[in-house]
């Protein structure tokens, strides 16, 4: 395998479809590095996409190659279930989970002060605050040593100081060699964080861009149209 393929995920015409309805299509090459965001209308299929690079939904037809490393990835939602039980705990219960290396107290330990919740470990995780609670998903993401961490709206409904502390984890990450893939409706924040983004609308991506060439030279009329609306051009 050509080595330029070891890091990225190739979606070769890829159909979804429901309910006799194409509800996404993908013919796209996503590099697995830095940090990449996927922005478009509500609706176009943002998370769908999420949930297919996870392997959590099936594709009708095309072809997916996920690259040298079989996309070990972690997919972190809206809201991430936790058991009744300390924060400590709801980490540890990922040693009993498929293809995980093996896991120590100290590896709980580091992921937990990697966040910011070491001082938390004996808590109960249901009394974690949104922000608490986001930062603890990624700390998990973290310990199960996932190449690429998939993201869905990190920063939904948390307040200034904890969308900051989530964007510096997040740059912490990508620094430390996770490829971040995440979406998000804040285009002040991809424009803080991304290095490249993909565009869906109406349910179809078909281009990577840099994220400095999307925002001045945006690839389509949809992609322009969207900018339009969101940033309030003239």
């Amino acid at each position: 395998m050509d080595n330029a393929l070891h890091k990225q995920i190739e979606l070769q015409n890829i159909e979804i479809i429901r309910s006799q309805k194409t509800i996404l299509t993908a013919n796209i090459s996503i590099p697995l590095e830095g940090i990449t965001a996927i922005i478009g209308p509500n609706g176009s299929g943002k998370t769908t996409f999420l949930k297919l690079l996870h392997g959590l939904i099936d594709f009708d037809s095309g072809n997916y190659l996920p690259g040298a490393d079989k996309l070990r990835s972690a997919l972190v939602l809206h809201h991430t279930p936790l058991i009744r039980a300390s924060v400590r705990t709801n980490l540890a219960i990922i040693r009993d989970s498929e293809n995980i290396d093996p896991i120590s107290d100290t590896d709980i330990d580091l992921a937990l002060a990697d966040v910011g919740l070491l001082n938390l470990a004996e808590q109960s995780a249901l009394k974690l605050s949104a922000g608490e609670r986001q930062r603890l998903s990624l700390a998990r993401a973290k310990l199960q040593n996932s190449k690429t961490i998939l993201l869905d709206e990190p920063t939904a409904n948390l307040d200034p100081s904890s969308t900051d502390q989530m964007e510096i984890i997040i740059k912490k990450l990508a620094g430390q060699g996770s490829s971040i893939i995440f979406t998000s409706h804040n285009l002040a924040q991809v424009e803080r964080l991304a290095n490249q983004i993909i565009f869906i609308s109406k349910g179809s991506c078909s281009e990577v861009t840099d994220k400095d060439a999307f925002f001045k030279n945006p690839p389509s009329k949809d992609a322009e149209s969207f900018l339009h609306h969101e940033l309030g051009w003239l």
